[in-house]
Order: C-alpha cells, then structure tokens, then sequence
C-alpha cells in the first residue's frame, strides 16, 4: 500500500488536503481534511443575538447570503415571527441571485479548466475545450465575468450591496422595492437569461427543463453549440457519468417554496431534523458521543490521535448524507436527474448536470418571483427577541443544506452551531467507521502517478466551500 496526499487544492474556497491509501494504483481507503479552525461558533457565545446578522455572513465571501438567510431563520423561529410575503419574495430573490451566481463560477472557473490539462491533449473534443476554459487564457472568462457582473447588480437593489448584506432580517427584508425598480430587475434577469440561452446552453432554458431522461440529455447535446453540451461530450468521453458515486443517499431542507425538503434513498423519505447529530470521533474536537446540534459545542482538542480533520461528522438517521443540488432535484422528483441516479447513481456529470439545471429551473421562477412583489406594501415584519429561546434556520445554500441552531438564555447566545453544505459533503469518518460522501465516492478511483486528473474531477463535483466548513 503507498499512501500520498493530494493538496492543497487551488480554486477551491478554503483550504483542504486528502490522504490517499492506493493499491494497485487505485484509492482503497481516502481521508479528507480540513486543516483551517476558524471558531465562529465560539465566536458567538455571550453576544447579542442579532449580532448574529452581522458576524455569521463573514464565514465566507461567496455565501454570504445563505449564511444570513439562516441566521435570520434561525432568529425568526426564535422570535416566533413570519416573514411577510414581499419579505419572503425578497429573501428568496437575494438567495438565488447568490445561488445561480455560484453555479456559474463553479462551472466556468472552478471545473472546466481541469478538462484543459494536457493528460487529454490527444481527446478529439480537446482543442476546442482547452481553448474556450484554459484558466487565464481560454476565451471563456470574458463571456462570463460580465455577464456574471451584470447579474449580480440584482444585489445593489435587493440586497443593498454583496457580500455581507444587513437586508436580510428576520421579518424579510429591509430593502422596499419600488415600482421603477422591480422593471430593471426584470430587465437583468432577461438579460441573463440571453446569455444562459445563448452561451452556456445553446438553447432556451424551456427546452433545457423539459429533457426527462439521461438519452434525451444526450440526444440534445449532440452536435449542439454551447458551454453545456461541450461538458457533455467530453464527459461521457471520459466516463464521468460512471465514478464519484457515494451511497446516493440524499438531504435537501427545500429552497426557494421551489424544491421541496426531504431525504432520498432509492425513494422519498421525510426528514425530520431532529433525527441530526454531530460525530467528532476523528474531528480534532473534544470527544463525546454524538450530539444533535442544538446541544453541540465547538472544543478543540488539538493533540486528539485519532483525529485528521478540523470538520465534524453530521449524520441523520446515523447515515451520511450527500447535499447539493443533485440532492435537490432528485428530492424534487425531477425526471431527469432521477433517471441519471437510479441508472449511474450520483456520479461527477449528474452533479454538474443537477447544478446547470436549477440555472434553468430557478431563472424563470425568479422572474416570477420579481412579478409577484408589491411595492408600498410591507417587506419586514417587526417582533421581540425573548429573553430566554431557542431557534432553527435551515436552508439551502448553492452547495447544498446549511443549518444554524441558535440557543438564547438571559438576553445572549448561550449557544451556536452550524452544518454548512461541504460539513456533511467532506465529513470524516463516525465512531461506527462510516465515511463522508467525498470519502466513499474517491474509492477505485486511479490516482499517483501518471494518473488522470480523476480525482480532481470528483472532488470538483461537489464544489466544496472549505471556509464554511469548519468553525
């Protein structure tokens, strides 16, 4: 057996490193670690607790939005008040903005220009490929940053500015949208969805949400100009609809009164969040058994010699779970992303499929969404902070399921814990021995050297946010 470490990855927010045992030159047994502390949970202890609309976002520069739309949830329940429906509109239009934002620079930054690499200069689809996503050289960046840019001036009027926005409250939003503006967002979003049509699919995003099967997404790539189609033939070259599976085993709180919440396996399954807990058996945390994250704490015990990582072992039902959007739109039932699972289950294409998807699926909603405000009337709901409560806000970030369970005694945060999205997705192993998504789907995979960039591949699918994931 040789054992080697991959890492540090760059474009990848954060800091992450794996440790691969190979045979033969293949992983048998892989370990991912998050080596970056950051301490927000404890952070929080003995503060205000709307400091936490203030000090949560600045977990990450990317998801920022999510990390305020769940303390305002979280602060919500605590306070026992619903936000009115503007507000609700608003929240759900500053978050998808977010979202689909992140789905592109994943895409077009982050992933494709590991298809650039000289291991596949003698593929038929390589010239092509490496011309259009080279990093820094390829043609696609200047297609993409301005219409990136240019969609994230939606944050200027609904949010007041991106990232770290105070908009977002527990009642809504504190940005009223007037009449003249809710025109220039509808102006954005057709704006963007010209370029979605235009560059990255190659057809219109109806078209796009209709296909309902893995030979019908095929079929329509075939021959096809566009970003997306282009991803799809070298793809199914290269066989990615064949690795990077876990146990497709899958969470989504729901997003957006859009995607519903739920869990999979094979079916539907409910969820209840209470059935959630925190392993840290080989995180470099004090040791305990498994806590629900309302009564979790953050310890570190630095010299644990079991431990690798800095990132805990969240479980529901005593499984590992993957989150995302795979998850979202298998949860959803939609036909096309159910019929890659249940023929190849969760592979590296169906997650970058799932995720190019909700740009289809989510932009039409958001018009409607813009539609739907009601300038002068109320966009936030007023309410009291008790003394003495607790709360919940769970929501789906663009990487999948974020929590924070906050606890207030005597006016102040007694306690808070958050699960971000890359927590269940790169989690280490439990006490039982169960390893995280990434950990089980890297197995068999080629690696060392002279290996394809294989792992790279699998590890990019799950679009990891390391800076969220440790705390």
């Amino acid at each position: 057996m040789t054992r080697i470490v991959v890492g540090p990855f760059n474009r990848v927010e954060g800091d992450l490193e794996i440790s691969l045992d190979l045979e033969a030159g293949r992983v048998s047994q892989a370990r991912v670690n998050s080596p970056l502390f950051r301490g927000f949970e404890q952070v929080m202890i003995g503060r205000s607790p709307l400091d936490a609309l203030a000090i949560v976002p600045r977990i990450c520069g990317i998801c920022s939005v999510s990390q305020s739309a769940a303390a305002a949830s979280a602060l919500a329940d605590a306070m026992g008040i619903v936000p009115t429906a503007n507000g609700q509109l608003a929240r759900h239009l500053i978050q998808a903005t977010e979202n689909l934002a992140d789905h592109l620079t994943h895409f077009y930054l982050f992933f494709m220009p590991d298809f650039a690499r000289p291991a596949y200069a003698d593929r038929a689809w390589f010239p092509d490929v490496a011309a259009r996503f080279m990093a820094v050289k390829g043609s696609a960046a200047a297609d993409v940053l301005p219409a990136r840019a240019s969609f994230l001036r939606l944050m200027g009027f609904l949010a007041g500015r991106w990232p770290h926005t105070l908009a977002i409250q527990p009642g809504g939003s504190t940005r009223a949208i007037t009449a003249g503006e809710r025109i220039r967002l509808l102006a954005l979003l057709r704006e963007f969805r010209s370029f979605l049509e235009r560059h990255l699919f190659g057809d219109s995003l109806a078209s796009l949400a209709a296909l309902d099967s893995k030979a019908a997404l095929l079929a329509w790539a075939k021959g096809r100009p566009g970003d997306f189609p282009s991803f799809l033939r070298a793809a199914q070259d290269l066989g990615l609809d064949r690795i990077g599976r876990a146990e497709d085993r899958f969470l989504s709180y729901g997003a957006y009164d859009l995607f519903p919440a739920g869990r999979w396996q094979g079916g539907l399954l409910g969820l209840d969040a209470a059935d959630i807990v925190e392993d840290t058996e080989h995180a470099w945390l004090l040791d305990g058994m498994p806590r629900h994250p309302a009564d979790g704490e953050t310890i570190v015990a630095a010299d644990k010699p079991a431990a690798y990582t800095w990132c805990k072992a969240p479980r529901l039902a005593e499984q590992p779970h993957e989150v995302g959007a795979l998850a979202r739109q298998v949860i959803a039932g939609r036909p096309l992303l159910l019929d890659m699972v249940q023929a190849d289950g969760g592979s590296v294409m169906a997650r970058v499929v799932a995720r190019l998807l909700e740009l289809a699926l989510v932009v039409p909603a958001m018009e409607a969404w813009v539609q739907a405000l009601r300038p002068g009337e109320p966009f936030c709901a007023e309410g009291v902070l008790p003394d003495e409560g607790s709360g919940v806000g769970l929501v789906e970030a663009a990487r999948g399921s974020l929590g924070h369970w906050l606890s207030i005694r005597r006016g102040h945060i007694e306690r808070y814990q958050i699960i971000a999205p890359t927590t269940w997705n790169f989690s280490p192993r439990d006490r039982n021995g169960l390893p995280g998504p990434l950990e089980q789907a890297l197995v068999g995979l080629p690696a060392g050297e002279g290996a394809p960039p294989t792992v790279q591949h699998v590890v990019r699918s799950f679009d990891p946010c390391m800076v969220c994931t440790v705390h």
